[in-house]
């Protein structure tokens, strides 16, 4: 065996520039196998990520993954709001411990604007149990102070003491500003790699501020309150988005949620942000499941190169495998030598593949970090990628099996009878 694997590994050197050719395939075609099963790990931990210590999401009633995309994640709009006096009556429930008010619907240049109270500060969790870091400046005190993520602040160089001025809605372009009301910005948070870093926040108060002489989502022509004149105002909020809480014991938290599911003053939904991300990923299973085996066939096509290669050079080889069966090699022999150098090729592709994903993934971390919420890991193979590589490994060594048995039958006259 030891003569064998010796022979097919200086045969190969011998072919050394078409077989590196088809090298370079399947390494690049591991790569993207393992980049998508990375990259769909990931997100899905980053995604689970996002909230953490929240025991329940409270919203109007929608679907569970709804609620959780646009009150966590700033995706899409909320079919209807929920009242104040609702939200009261859940925050003074004797088992909540904490709650945090969520008001969406304006944004800063693309960014949402995040309508909060100073518990967001206090009480929201990311990552394992993480709070929110302060990198200058502190929580909104005035009804017109701003608090950038980290995003928002180095995309347009957003530093203490700037104004900034918000648009009216979340989408679309050439969106109504409420530059009679600028903000100030006196908070940078700290990034978090969750959406907390591609949002401005501001308070509750200011919400109803900006939107004093607004009715119907247009501004009332002819009509402006000025900037001095707003605080004479009441400027309790009069309903918010959603809601974040916390209960005082875990055990309480499914009563908690037939209590919001029961309430009768208006529709309401809780879930369980764990629940409503599981059904989020069944909705994207399919899409998983895609790229996949999108990448799977990629690597069936490189691994396929590596048979028409193999069988291509066959008819140039036919004296070396002759001289070997003269010297007695027996048929099974060139079998092997054929299966080896197959096998010896997909080893190194997905050796390589690994090689090159990890130094995609360290060069790549700091951006995927950044601009997508992605932390990459980039110096360890899971369970399931080895699952994969041996999946791979196991394809080539079925790739080698044609051009091995094809050598099998070969003849011994076949390889020294010359060609007419």
């Amino acid at each position: 065996m030891k003569t064998i694997f010796s022979l097919a590994i200086r045969s190969a050197w011998n072919r050394r520039l078409t077989l590196g050719l088809t090298l370079i395939a399947v390494t690049l075609s591991v790569t993207m196998l393992l980049g998508v099963e990375r990259l769909r790990v990931e997100a899905r931990e980053s995604f689970a990520q996002s909230v953490s210590g929240t025991d329940l999401i409270v919203g109007a009633r929608t679907s569970p993954v709804q609620l959780m995309l646009y009150s966590v994640f700033r995706i899409g709009e909320a079919t209807n709001n929920i009242r104040w006096a609702s939200y009261q009556a859940l925050a003074n429930h004797p088992a909540v411990a904490w709650s945090i008010p969520l008001s969406l619907g304006d944004s800063h240049h693309g960014f949402p604007v995040l309508a909060t109270s100073t518990a967001y500060f206090e009480h929201f969790r990311y990552g394992d149990s993480q709070s929110l870091i302060f990198v200058s400046g502190k929580p909104f005190a005035e009804v017109f102070h701003a608090v950038v993520g980290a995003e928002v602040a180095e995309r347009l160089n957003y530093r203490l003491g700037d104004p900034i001025v918000l648009s009216h809605g979340m989408s679309g372009t050439g969106l109504a500003e409420h530059a009679d009301k600028p903000f100030t910005v006196v908070g940078v948070l700290a990034r978090t790699g969750t959406p907390v870093d591609r949002t401005v926040h501001i308070s509750l108060e200011a919400m109803e501020a900006i939107h004093l002489d607004w009715q119907g989502g247009a501004h009332l022509p002819g009509f402006s309150i000025p900037l001095e004149h707003v605080r004479k105002f009441d400027l309790a909020p009069k309903e918010i988005t959603a809601a974040l809480v916390g209960m005082k014991s875990r055990a309480a938290v499914f009563k908690m949620q037939r209590y919001v599911s029961n309430y009768e003053a208006e529709p309401l939904l809780g879930v369980l942000p764990g629940v409503a991300l599981d059904q989020l990923w069944q909705v994207m299973g399919i899409a998983e499941r895609t790229l996949l085996a999108v990448s799977a066939m990629v690597v069936v096509v490189g691994l396929s190169g590596l048979v028409a290669v193999i069988l291509a050079s066959l008819g140039e080889r036919r004296r070396e495998l002759a001289i070997l069966r003269s010297v007695g090699a027996r048929p099974r022999d060139i079998f092997m030598l054929l299966l080896t150098e197959s096998l010896f090729i997909t080893v190194l592709g997905v050796g390589g593949g690994v090689a090159l994903l990890t130094v995609l993934s360290i060069a790549l971390a700091p951006l995927a970090q950044a601009r997508f919420g992605v932390t990459l890991h980039p110096l360890w193979v899971s369970v399931e990628e080895l699952k994969l590589l041996a999946a791979v490994v196991g394809v080539g060594i079925v790739a080698g099996l044609l051009p091995g048995y094809r050598a099998y039958r070969l003849s011994l006259a076949d390889g020294l009878s010359p060609r007419l």
